[in-house]
């Protein structure tokens, strides 16, 4: 079954993100962290107590890339690392109170890239669109559970 403009699904989704992540970072960059830095900081705030494993996993990214990105994290007073009482071996990882000052600003730059993003679409064609991403990411991740459900409120973008 071939439906209509389905052959260009990939490359759509994946330059639809470059391009948020691209405004994301430009937007943000006030804060001095990057990409990569922002997304470990929202896990963090998130869902303190990650380990440093999971956080790569959760991420993408090697672990000795998390580590890295942690050590600069932790030097500029982001994150703190703090040993598992179980396993003094494991790296648990914790937002300082800096991280869950500037989380509100993320969540603000976030809403301004989404709004950009779905500019010129109607709140049920921003209904559609989400559902339509959700399912994709429902049907493709076997079990996964790094992606939450979004919640789309009248008026709202994320």
């Amino acid at each position: 079954m071939k439906l209509e403009g389905t052959e260009r699904l990939g490359f759509l989704i994946h330059d639809a993100a470059r391009l948020m992540r691209r405004r994301f970072e430009s937007m943000g960059s006030a804060y001095g962290l990057s990409a990569a830095q922002w997304r470990l900081m929202v896990r963090v705030v998130k869902e303190e107590g990650l380990t440093q494993a999971r956080l790569a996993e959760l991420l993408e990214i090697e672990p000795i890339s998390v580590s890295r990105l942690i050590d600069r994290m932790q030097e500029g007073g982001w994150v703190e690392r703090r040993q598992d009482a179980a396993d003094r071996r494991v790296h648990m990882i914790f937002p300082t109170a800096k991280s869950r000052e500037t989380f509100g600003a993320i969540k603000g730059v976030a809403g301004e890239v989404f709004e950009q993003a779905l500019a010129g679409l109607t709140p049920q064609e921003r209904q559609t669109v989400i559902h339509g991403l959700s399912t994709i990411v429902n049907n493709l991740s076997d079990g996964e559970t790094s992606c939450r459900q979004p919640v789309i409120s009248k008026g709202s973008a994320t």
